[in-house]
């Protein structure tokens, strides 16, 4: 499934304002353009400038000001960076030529598993939204993903089909996040998997475990299982971004 052209060019803008700002083009204080040049630049309208500079407020990037515009937030020092950005699959296969789709395996609600810390701090309270997925380039299993969101951070998930829409793709696409965790590993894969990659047991794949947070509230954890020889990790850096 494509991205729709007004989701893509929402991305592309936030991702350009946010690479200033992070790259340090955009200094603490930096007043960022008002609305109708962000309109005039990118050709679009008003709400979609405003829905980017919203995202971007609640990231704790920017600060708006009533009747002065939107200014470079700064910083709090525990503030996290991180050296990977969060993908989104079905744009980067588009981007590269290849023809993208993606399948919903399993869709639960259900409660955190006792014992597992990373489960309780999604639920609270209250449930977890549990759904397996697979990803596919030109028709052929690309990547499996298990991910969870917790319906307490993000409550109009419940309402979300699923089923023709990528959690990962309508998470970027419509909630802020402040902070990420990734967790990077290379893995042979066990039966189960390989039969929904289609490939033999024990084929290398690289798997990335991330949380996601928005302040103190965690967002999401996921876990996706690339198959080796088809995905790389490319960290880009900038000088006073070391850590």
């Amino acid at each position: 499934m494509k991205a729709s052209k007004s989701a893509t060019l929402n991305q592309r803008i936030r991702s350009e304002l946010e690479g200033r700002i992070l790259s340090g083009e955009w200094a603490p204080g930096f007043r960022i353009p008002y609305e109708h040049e962000l309109m005039e630049q990118y050709g679009c309208s008003r709400m979609t400038v405003n829905k980017v500079l919203t995202a971007l407020a609640e990231s704790g990037m920017i600060e708006r000001r009533r009747r002065a515009g939107s200014f470079v937030a700064r910083q709090s020092p525990h503030l996290e960076q991180v050296a990977l950005a969060i993908p989104d699959i079905a744009m980067q296969v588009t981007a590269m030529g290849h023809q993208y789709a993606y399948r919903l395996l399993r869709r639960q609600l259900r409660s955190a598993r006792d014992g597992d810390a990373g489960e309780q701090e999604l639920a609270g309270e209250a449930s977890l939204l549990a759904m397996d997925c697979l990803h596919l380039a030109d028709d052929r299993p690309l990547a499996l993903e298990h991910r969870l969101i917790s319906p307490t951070g993000v409550p109009e998930v419940l309402e979300v089909d699923f089923a023709v829409t990528a959690p990962g793709s309508w998470l970027l696409q419509n909630v802020s996040w402040t902070r990420a965790q990734h967790r990077i590993s290379a893995w042979g894969a066990d039966a189960a998997s390989a039969r929904l990659l289609d490939v033999k047991a024990g084929t290398a794949c690289l798997v990335i475990e991330r949380h996601t947070w928005r302040g103190d509230q965690a967002i999401t954890r996921v876990r996706q299982i690339f198959l080796g020889d088809a995905w790389d990790l490319v960290a880009r850096f900038a000088p006073g971004n070391n850590r």
